[in-house]
This record gives structure tokens, C-alpha cells and sequence, in this order.
């Protein structure tokens, strides 16, 4: 799949199957001996994408979800602990940014009070409630879907469906940066600024120069054609969903504006965790890093300095 600035997907075509890609990671975590967590949920987004017709992947695809199991796994515990700490310190307001096959709003506990917004294409979302609805299941939030691409005004529906942009929010990207072309990317985050006040709070996985180094893209598409050569598979290749481009680092960036930020790196994230993956897997430890950011009270919400 060629990418445009205006294309479109659905669960099953395009960047959509990426998201139950990650949803079979989650349902292998949940049904490991020690699991870093439970959604009960991931399982059946599959079932429910193959009775529409979706091929479960084989091959180097498969080979490659459980590769980079242990850092999904990560991942996503990583983003669960965010969103639980920022509700321990009083944000009841989270947007979730390119939600996919997310299920933080049904799987995990909420403060009281708290809403859970979640931005994404509109055929997704759909399809997501859809299946959630059909199973009888509850969202433990106040759960709003806002069904808008990012490349468009999505501040605006997103203040349109009830967002309090007087009030603090925990803001997500999870595998969503390199999905988005740079200037995208980059008007992403002002659009965020605008609408942060003190105490607001934003993670990230960050995909930097590292992750897009030529060497680095070089290795992933060897490791992928090795496992197309052993399993006689010719699936398609996620790096065509990307848009490579140099871009900004969203750490130094969110540093620049007055937030707090801290940082970890993959490699230390699995580590912290316990996830161990096979020595050559050479993609299992993707060269991102893991952005939490905070907007404290003496922070300057001045004009936005311009993005490099």
C-alpha cells in the first residue's frame, strides 16, 4: 500500500491490520504463565476480524508479532502505568491519539469521574464498538469515541464531543508517530499544546533518528526477507505503511515548551520488565524511546516556540 496525506483504512486493509497485529501480542501476553497484563478483549478483535475474512498472519508475519512480542508487552504496560498515575494525581481527562484495537477503557481500573476520549479513523472505532458491544461489554470511564483522522481538524471534534480544554488530560501516542508524515507529526504535538494547561501530561513512543537510520531500516528488511525466504511467506512489509522522514525529537521538543520530561529507551523498558526476546531478533528491540511528559504549574503556556 502506496501511502497518501488523505488515505483511509479500515480494520482489515490498509494501516488497520497493524492494530491486530498488536492485538495478537496482547492476547499472547494475557495468556502467558506471569502476564504484565490482562485484556481479555484482544482475542476477540481477532475473531471478530477473521469472521469479516482477515487472514491471520503466517510466516515472517507471524514471526515477526512474536519477535517483538516482549516489547509490545512492554509497551503497553509502560502506557497502562501512565495512564494510572495520572489519574492518582487528580487528571480525570485521557485522550488516547490513533487508538486502534486499544482497550484501556474496558480492561483497566478509572477513577472516579475520569473519561476517556479516543481519536481515530472513523471505520475502526466502528468496528471496535461494534465487537464490544456484541460481547455485553462496559467501559469502567466514561468512554468517547471521536471519529476523525489526525491529519484533520480533530481538535475541534474532539472539543466538539465534550473535552474540557480548561482542565488537565493524560495525553497517549502509542504506535502511532511513524504512521504520520513529519510535518504531521510536528502539528500533532503543537495542536496538544494549545490545548494543555498546568498539570496536563503526555507519553509518548518516540521514533527518532535512531529508529529511522538507514542502517537500522537496512537490518529490518534483511531479518524480513531471511523469514520470507524459511516460511515461503510474502507478506507485506509494515515499513511500507511509514513515512520515513527525518524528524523532530519530541523530548528536546516538550523540553523547549517547559515541560518535565523523562525518558527511557526500549532496551531498559524490557529490561525493567523482565521481557527477554531471542538473540537474533534483530528487530525486538526497536530503537525508540518511551516520553513522559508533564506540564507543571510554574510552566510558561506562552507562544509555542517554533518546531526544528
Amino acid at each position: 500500500m502506496a501511502r497518501t496525506d488523505s488515505d483511509t483504512w479500515s480494520i482489515t486493509e490498509g494501516v488497520g491490520p497493524t492494530a491486530l497485529g498488536v492485538a495478537m501480542a496482547r492476547a499472547g501476553e494475557s495468556s502467558a504463565g506471569c502476564p504484565l497484563f490482562d485484556d481479555p478483549f484482544a482475542q476477540v478483535f481477532i475473531d471478530a476480524a477473521v469472521a469479516l475474512g482477515w487472514e491471520l498472519p503466517t510466516g515472517a508475519m507471524a514471526e515477526r508479532i512474536r519477535a517483538v512480542s516482549g516489547y509490545a508487552a512492554s509497551r503497553t504496560k509502560w502506557f497502562d502505568e501512565f495512564f494510572i498515575a495520572a489519574g492518582a494525581h487528580g487528571v480525570e481527562q485521557s485522550v488516547i491519539l490513533g487508538a486502534g484495537l486499544d482497550s484501556r477503557a474496558w480492561r483497566m481500573p478509572w477513577v472516579s469521574g475520569s473519561v476517556v476520549y479516543e481519536i481515530d479513523q472513523p471505520q475502526v472505532l466502528e468496528f471496535k464498538l461494534d465487537v464490544l458491544r456484541a460481547h455485553g461489554a462496559e467501559p469502567n470511564a466514561r468512554y468517547v469515541p471521536v471519529p476523525v483522522d489526525l491529519r484533520q481538524d480533530w481538535p475541534k471534534a474532539l472539543r466538539d464531543a465534550g473535552f474540557d480544554a480548561t482542565q488537565p488530560a493524560a495525553w497517549s501516542a502509542e504506535g502511532l508517530l511513524p504512521y504520520l508524515p513529519a510535518e504531521g507529526q510536528d502539528r500533532l504535538f503543537a495542536q496538544i499544546i494549545e490545548m494543555a494547561v498546568p498539570s496536563s501530561r503526555i507519553a509518548v513512543e518516540s521514533f527518532g533518528a535512531a529508529f529511522f537510520d538507514p542502517a537500522n531500516l537496512a537490518a529490518r528488511r534483511e531479518q524480513l526477507r531471511r523469514l520470507r525466504e524459511d516460511s515461503g511467506d510474502d507478506g507485506p512489509d509494515i515499513e511500507d505503511l511509514w513515512f520515513v522522514e527525518e524528524r523532530t525529537d519530541v523530548a528536546q521538543w516538550l523540553t523547549a515548551q517547559g515541560w518535565e520530561v523523562t525518558s527511557i529507551d526500549a532496551r531498559r523498558l524490557m529490561d525493567r520488565y523482565d521481557r527477554c526476546t531471542p538473540d537474533d531478533a534483530e528487530d525486538a528491540f526497536p530503537n525508540t524511546v518511551f516520553v513522559d511528559a508533564r506540564l507543571s504549574s510554574a510552566a510558561s503556556t506562552g507562544p509555542i516556540a517554533a518546531i526544528a
